[in-house]
């Protein structure tokens, strides 16, 4: 009981806040939901599975619980470091003027500018992310990185039409179009006022909940440990057969991430200089129910909590025979009328917790 008061006395001190975000996928907008749904369960370490954004994680961790963040995305993982393993490193003003300004004594790589000219962003843009991300990794803490990168990744995705990396379209920012999607003046606003707000608002969900958290970059099946409750949001493949692939999407930020090498990982046969490879059983209709089962029988003595639309492959009858097999207590709870970024249709968002 001490200890609990301690962490929710750290919570009430410290009032985080998650930072916004425009990540598909993203599971911000119903974590109070999920929460109700499992709040009355017994449970004190948790693992996030498929963390992408680090929403729920971050939401079980200011309910005082012990949280790993896995996620396969190396970006990802910088997500999970700086918002739920950190628990106190926050960029100071001096850091993050250090981080977007030009050092004369530093010979600044041209990969961005050279390799991604009229396909994301503009010329002068390029030249910025090239000068930061070298910042970045002048940088002598791991935390510290991760707050750096996560402004990073959000100035770089709220310049972007439809905040993805799918195809070259730099043009949609300047055309003399109407629209209904994007904000032309938040395409215009310079990088670095984007910046320092995503590195305010990243700061300000800095705390610590009195436990150990940990951000992991593994294969799901490669995790080791035991862990009280697993929760499962995997990427969507829907009836038609057609997954969203976050590689794909996001390429541009895993490349980032990835800096000195990133020149090996392209695929030059593609006009948007995607990254080569990933093929993930988790987007493959034909191996996606394997796949389902050999996650809940490596994780059966855990109690599994699986987010899901009801309209995907596999269907929700398929999922609970599946979850049946491993677990006595099965239960599904429905959310309706749930819009999902990007698409046209309202689904049904299920929760199936087995026990």
């Amino acid at each position: 009981m001490l200890k609990q008061n301690k962490q929710q006395m750290l919570l009430i001190e410290d009032d985080p806040t998650f930072p916004s975000t425009r990540f598909q996928g993203s599971k911000l907008k119903i974590v109070d939901w999920i929460w109700d749904a499992i709040k009355d369960l017994n449970f004190n370490s948790a693992l996030d599975a498929f963390g992408g954004t680090g929403s729920v994680g971050y939401m079980l961790k200011e309910k005082g619980k012990k949280v790993t963040y896995n996620d396969m995305l190396k970006f990802n993982r910088h997500i999970g470091l700086a918002l739920i393993e950190n628990d106190i490193v926050k960029l100071t003003d001096s850091d993050v003027d250090f981080l977007l300004k030009v050092n004369d004594e530093i010979e600044y790589p041209t990969f961005v500018y050279d390799t991604f000219k009229d396909i994301y962003f503009t010329d002068e843009e390029n030249q910025w992310i090239d000068m930061v991300v070298t910042n970045i990794g002048l940088l002598d803490n791991l935390y510290k990185k991760a707050l750096a990168y996560f402004s990073l990744f959000q100035a770089s995705i709220i310049k972007r039409p439809f905040n993805l990396f799918h195809r070259k379209n730099l043009y949609l920012r300047f055309s003399d179009v109407e629209r209904n999607f994007g904000n032309k003046a938040t395409w215009d606003t310079p990088f670095e006022v984007h910046f320092r707000k995503f590195a305010d608002e990243a700061n300000q969900a800095v705390f610590s909940n009195g436990q150990q958290n940990r951000a992991l970059n593994l294969d799901v099946f490669d995790i080791e440990g035991e862990f009280d409750l697993v929760y499962i949001d995997t990427p969507y493949i829907s009836k038609t057969g057609v997954g969203v692939d976050y590689f794909s999407f996001y390429h541009f930020l895993e490349g980032l991430i990835n800096y000195p090498k990133w020149a090996e990982m392209i695929d030059y046969r593609t006009r948007h200089r995607k990254l080569k490879g990933n093929g993930s059983v988790w987007i493959n209709k034909n191996q996606i129910h394997s796949a389902f089962d050999r996650l809940f029988k490596k994780f059966q003595n855990s109690i599994l909590v699986i987010s899901y639309r009801a309209d995907g492959i596999p269907s929700i009858e398929e999922l609970l025979i599946l979850l049946e097999k491993y677990k006595q207590n099965v239960k599904e709870q429905k959310r309706k009328n749930y819009k999902y970024v990007l698409s046209t249709n309202h689904s049904e968002e299920v929760l199936l917790i087995g026990k």
